[in-house]
């Protein structure tokens, strides 16, 4: 029994389960407080990262800029980057760092919080798109290159970056995870293929999932090593066992048009993915131990979402809504 379940009340856990059957769209409870905050700047506010200190960063992606937000304070601050860089992602270090992708001039930049200086590594020959980012547990920052068909190694102490090139063309690599076992996990989001990477030898082996007509978009890893995707054109959030070889996929309350985008994976282990092929946008929520789906919740301010982000400290992710909103989701069983 999960500390989840452990909170519930008998009687209320056996209708959970009675619930989740995912017959319907409006068959599931909505076990999600979810907390929005207009972003005045607008710009397509997205990929929010919870930094060491509590405060939210996120990317204005066509606003072209960074900003942070005060979750006691209820306050934003923006900060300015060079013209063109049109970021796409972030991720914060331990030591407050800000790394994040400029999608469109090549770069991965740091940025210090306290002294607004920004380190800035261009990407090699090649690679124009430096997509998501994610830390590996041996210090390198890892990211993908959609439209470059690349994965690449950062050495942040160095600069130096060294790339896993994906044969083929429009691969379009794209949500990226780290397993248990230090396996770089990747997306490919052209294809029906996930991507597993050595992290020393950058070694590729490609996965082909089973359907021809996939499209993995964002991906999770349970502890156990388990990869779990959103399945964009399918419908799915899909399930492949690393040890076994073998494949689930647990259709989307929404169908087959439910276009499954942003994912995060809680301390209890629920998936919550969004459905954004619905309007407005609904996550939804997949335990991955009872393998069922047990909680919908419509997304207030409507559109889509992207990318999500749990906070282990707070047991709540955070989501940017393209229609201009900050969100934090936060289950009810917390």
């Amino acid at each position: 029994m999960t500390a989840r379940n452990a909170l519930l009340p008998f009687s209320l856990m056996a209708l959970l389960m009675l619930l989740a059957t995912p017959t319907k769209a409006n068959s599931l409870p909505n076990m999600l407080n979810i907390t929005e905050w207009p972003v005045e700047w607008g710009g397509r506010p997205r990929d929010p990262y919870v930094a060491p200190d509590g405060e939210v960063w996120f990317c204005g992606q066509s606003g072209n800029y960074l900003a942070r937000f005060d979750p006691q304070a209820e306050t934003f601050t923006k900060v300015s980057i060079d013209e063109g860089t049109h970021p796409h992602n972030l991720i914060v270090a331990g030591d407050g760092t800000v790394w994040y992708a400029g999608n469109k001039n090549a770069l991965i930049g740091a940025l210090n919080p306290k002294t607004g200086k920004v380190t800035r590594h261009p990407m090699p020959k090649g690679v124009t798109d430096p997509h998501t980012l994610v830390f590996h547990p041996d210090g390198h920052i890892w990211f993908t290159a959609q439209r470059s068909n690349a994965i690449g190694r950062l050495n942040p102490e160095t600069g130096e970056i060294k790339l896993a090139r994906i044969a083929g063309a429009d691969t379009r690599p794209y949500g990226i995870k780290v397993a248990p076992d230090g396996v770089v996990v990747a997306v490919l989001f052209g294809t029906n293929k996930l991507a597993l990477v050595q992290p020393d030898t950058l070694a590729i082996m490609e996965i082909t999932l089973p359907s021809p007509h996939s499209r993995p978009r964002r991906l999770e890893i349970t502890p156990d090593g388990d990869i779990w995707y959103a399945d964009y054109s399918g419908g799915t959030l899909g399930h492949y066992n690393r040890e076994s070889g073998k494949f689930t996929d647990y259709p989307l309350p929404a169908g087959p048009q439910s276009q499954p985008y942003g994912t995060a994976l809680d301390g209890e282990g629920v998936v919550w993915v969004a459905q954004t092929g619905v309007q407005p946008n609904r996550i939804v929520g997949f335990d991955t131990q009872s393998r069922r789906f047990v909680s919908e919740s419509v997304v207030p301010s409507g559109g889509t979402v992207r990318h999500m982000m749990y906070d282990e400290k707070t047991g709540a992710f955070w989501f940017g809504v393209d229609s201009g909103f900050l969100a934090r989701g936060k289950p009810h069983w917390q």
